[in-house]
């Protein structure tokens, strides 16, 4: 059995490198009861080390990354989900353009399956993880980076984006609405967004259904411009009216009975 010192190493290595995780899984990789390991999470978590938040261990709040991280930890099962369905659609030695976003962010962790990757984004948390898979490349712009998830953003950034082409695009969004089509609550964004459809061949939009019938202030772009929509559940009947006008492939991943999208940003 393992020391208490070595179980929480082991604890903080596995946050540290996940950026969240649950009771279950650390009782799995420890080897040990969960109460055991609910003990160590209280001893940890009154060190200031990390926190309990939506059913998860996460990294405690120190800045952007952890509060990224927070965000990381909602819904976490269905993001999951949604993310391995849309790496399911992509093929090795693919080019690939993946906006900033914490579903993206699991899609980059799905992507790791996928070697010799041409990977094009301007999220450092999914640049960080795909650098390290098997014969990636991996391309990551300049600009202003923004302190909550440091993803960066800006004219230069866009500028860079234009450089390249890709295969298939992956973006998270904010909103998706009967009327307004796919929408975003920040310009920069938004911007962003556009311009990675406009270099790629091949759209793919993963969202929550907390996204649907919500209203966003910023346009991204309209149905016909997504060929592909990964969400858990099938979008209310207006939403679907429009994905089959503009022929949108819809991939439902399913959710268990208790998981419940909540509202998110990103």
């Amino acid at each position: 059995m393992m020391h208490k010192t070595d179980r929480h190493n082991a604890i903080m290595t596995s946050l540290r490198q996940a950026g969240s995780t649950s009771i279950a899984e650390l009782v799995q990789k420890l080897g040990v009861s969960d109460e055991t390991v609910r003990r160590d999470v209280k001893v940890l978590e009154s060190r200031g080390l990390l926190e309990r938040v939506h059913g998860a261990v996460i990294l405690a709040d120190h800045g952007g990354e952890a509060a990224f991280q927070k965000r990381m930890a909602q819904n976490a099962a269905i993001k999951r989900a949604i993310a391995e369905a849309a790496a399911r659609e992509v093929e090795d030695g693919d080019a690939v353009m993946i906006d900033s976003g914490t579903t993206t962010a699991y899609v980059a962790r799905a992507l790791l399956a996928r070697r010799n990757l041409f990977v094009v984004t301007n999220g450092t948390e999914i640049a960080r993880t795909l650098a390290g898979g098997a014969g990636n490349r991996v391309h990551l712009p300049g600009g202003e980076m923004r302190s909550d998830d440091y993803a960066v953003f800006g004219e230069t950034s866009q500028a860079f984006i234009r450089n390249f082409r890709a295969k298939i695009a992956i973006l998270s969004i904010g909103a998706i609405h009967h009327d307004g089509g796919y929408m975003d609550f920040h310009l920069q964004e938004t911007e962003m967004a556009r311009a990675m459809i406009r270099q790629s061949s091949k759209v793919i939009v993963v969202a929550d259904r907390s996204k649907f019938h919500t209203q966003a202030p910023v346009s991204v772009c309209g149905f016909a411009d997504v060929g592909t929509l990964v969400t858990e559940r099938t979008p209310p009947t207006p939403i679907l009216r429009q994905l089959e006008q503009h022929e949108v492939r819809v991939i439902e991943v399913g959710s268990a009975p208790a998981a419940q999208a909540a509202p998110e940003a990103g």
